[in-house]
């Protein structure tokens, strides 16, 4: 019997060669005055292209919506352009690719948003780094949003996934976690407003509802994804507090209704100490596959054993690689065949160009040089978070 990471599933109404996922993973080649997914960008997909999933890099909704440079983005013809370079590269190689949808709200910098403030649910500093054209800097405090400027928000996911859809992506994910626009409006220590978006969990909550309610006017349900990530806590503003698990049930309740591909859940990338058990224990997945009746994918430091164990328990439907598949191109092939993973060079994460993008080989080809500093394997998602900062401005 084979390992049921590479048994096939249908998701929706695609047939996915098998559940391995190649997780959403910025990687800051898109430094061309266009902002746009180049030649280059389209290999590094296609060389993937053997993941059941690919779930692109985030990629910002309109240029308010940045917060990194030299990231790819899809609010422009150009940038339209380039993704369809991506999808059909990996579609030539037999594979299926969602497009991440991106606002960054409060994490972002006037340095990057040609000297106009960030925006956010509420002017509340999210205390994080923004990387910009001078390096990295400490975020500034944001300007409240208004609720026409919302609603044009709102608008501005519609024409990303209608773009989405023109640039040949299977599908889009809303990326929903990790501290960006989704989330501020999801947490209390982000959002004061008194308003529709404010205050209660059905209000924090709505922002995310608008945006599935309009994207579904472009794309199928079915073609449209979340990702979430519960367990924050301490990471760019947001803390977690006595609100937090029933405003996620209540999303996750509320999601089941709308027939979506998938729930992107993500594991704990902070301490857990100040998380409940019954979140953490065993696992976030586990946590909300009683709660979510549809496709549940599994992310954050998954082996392939715990992966394949994951997925015969029932916790998940698919799993999510990130890391993994930086350094192997070839992963759902060494997994087959019980071949040993090569280590990324956390070096070149986010330096543009070839060099630790692109030249990696498959196992067939020979060895990759490894990572030294990581003589036992992969270090945990937070140590790479907390590298971040110091990597990219080397």
């Amino acid at each position: 019997m084979s390992q049921p990471l590479l048994q096939h599933y249908r998701l929706g109404s695609l047939d996915l060669a098998n559940r391995v996922v190649m997780a959403p993973m910025t990687r800051n080649r898109g430094d061309n005055p266009e902002n746009a997914a180049t030649d280059l960008v389209a290999q590094y997909y296609a060389q993937r292209a053997s993941a059941g999933l690919i779930i692109s890099e985030g990629t910002y909704v309109s240029p308010q919506g940045a917060g990194y440079i030299h990231v790819p983005a899809i609010h422009s013809a150009a940038q339209v352009a380039g993704w369809a370079k991506v999808t059909a590269a990996v579609h030539a190689r037999g594979g299926k690719i969602f497009a991440q949808l991106w606002h960054v709200g409060a994490v972002s910098h006037p340095d990057i948003l040609g000297g106009e403030l960030p925006v956010a649910p509420s002017a509340i500093n999210p205390k994080a780094m923004a990387y910009t054209p001078n390096g990295f800097q400490a975020t500034v405090t944001p300007r409240a949003l208004s609720l026409s400027e919302i609603a044009g928000i709102v608008g501005d996911f519609r024409r990303a996934a209608a773009n989405a859809l023109a640039a040949g992506f299977d599908g889009v994910e809303l990326h929903a976690a990790n501290g960006y626009l989704f989330h501020q409006f999801f947490a209390r220590s982000m959002n004061t407003r008194m308003d529709a978006y404010g205050g209660s969990v059905e209000n924090r909550a709505r922002f995310l509802f608008d945006v599935i309610d309009a994207v579904t006017r472009e794309l199928p349900s079915d073609r449209i994804g979340v990702r979430i990530n519960p367990a924050v806590h301490g990471l760019s503003g947001i803390l977690f507090d006595e609100e937090t698990l029933p405003l996620f049930d209540h999303v996750v309740g509320r999601l089941n209704a709308l027939n979506l591909a998938y729930l992107h859940v993500m594991e704990p990338i902070n301490a857990t100490d100040q998380l409940p058990p019954e979140l953490v224990t065993p696992s976030v997945a586990s946590y909300f596959r009683s709660r979510y009746t549809g496709t549940l994918i599994g992310a954050v430091d998954y082996t392939q054993d715990s992966a394949n164990a994951a997925i015969a328990s029932g916790a998940v439907d698919l799993v999510a690689f990130g890391r993994a598949f930086i350094a192997n191109p070839d992963l759902v092939e060494r997994f087959a065949h019980g071949h040993p993973l090569a280590i990324p060079d956390r070096a070149t994460f986010y330096t543009g160009g070839v060099s630790g993008y692109t030249d990696y080989p498959t196992f067939a080809d020979g060895p990759a040089p490894r990572d030294t500093d990581t003589p036992d394997g992969f270090e945990s998602y937070a140590e790479t978070r907390r590298r971040f900062n110091a990597v990219v401005n080397r």
